[in-house]
């Protein structure tokens, strides 16, 4: 038995041809249209979100400063807390920028002894923070951001034009079922 072979004839929905409905042609501009704008849309909003982060990362980095503490008790060298590798929660003492004495629980690496300095980092109210991360993981969290948010506004707005492009579907199927009752029932076998 031999296989048929199917042909894609590309943008047969916009050539001439009587077999070819109103629907056809409105459905090809919804699809053309959604993949614009999705394109489009998904580039602003991955600009859009990636400039967020940066600046979101800029500003929250601006006022974090170097200090460094001295640790208050030796940490054990087999303690360690979970999910990390050689690092435990212990308390240390710092002076901030105004000469305010302060003590609070950071992480600092096992076998540490006590009066050691330690390097941390701090806000502009004188609370240990995070170390900021380096360029490298700034630049990454920037792009990774602005892909997403690219990929999610483009399948959203793709989403929306197959939800416009399957309404239009049902409605000229709809259309083509009451054609079809009408001509039917002419096509319908006499007896008698």
């Amino acid at each position: 038995m031999r296989k048929t072979r199917r042909v894609k004839v590309l943008g047969w929905r916009w050539r001439h041809n009587d077999l070819r409905r109103h629907s056809d042609a409105v459905e090809a501009w919804i699809v053309l249209a959604a993949w614009a704008f999705a394109a489009a849309g998904g580039a602003v909003a991955g600009v859009a979100g990636a400039q967020a982060v940066e600046t979101a990362q800029t500003r929250s980095g601006a006022d974090h400063r170097p200090a460094t503490a001295v640790l208050l008790g030796t940490v054990p060298r087999g303690a360690r807390a979970p999910a990390t590798y050689n690092r435990v929660r212990a308390n240390v003492r710092w002076t901030d920028e105004q000469g305010t004495v302060r003590t609070a629980t950071t992480d600092v690496k096992a076998g540490t002894t006590v009066g050691s300095a330690v390097p941390v980092w701090t806000d502009g109210h004188g609370h240990l923070v995070d170390q900021p991360a380096s360029p490298a993981v700034r630049t990454a969290r920037v792009v990774m951001t602005g892909t997403g948010v690219g990929l999610a506004g483009g399948l959203f707005v793709l989403a929306g034009g197959g939800l416009i492009r399957l309404r239009v579907e049902r409605q000229a199927t709809e259309r083509w079922g009451e054609e079809w009752e009408r001509t039917g029932e002419r096509w319908g076998r006499r007896t008698g």
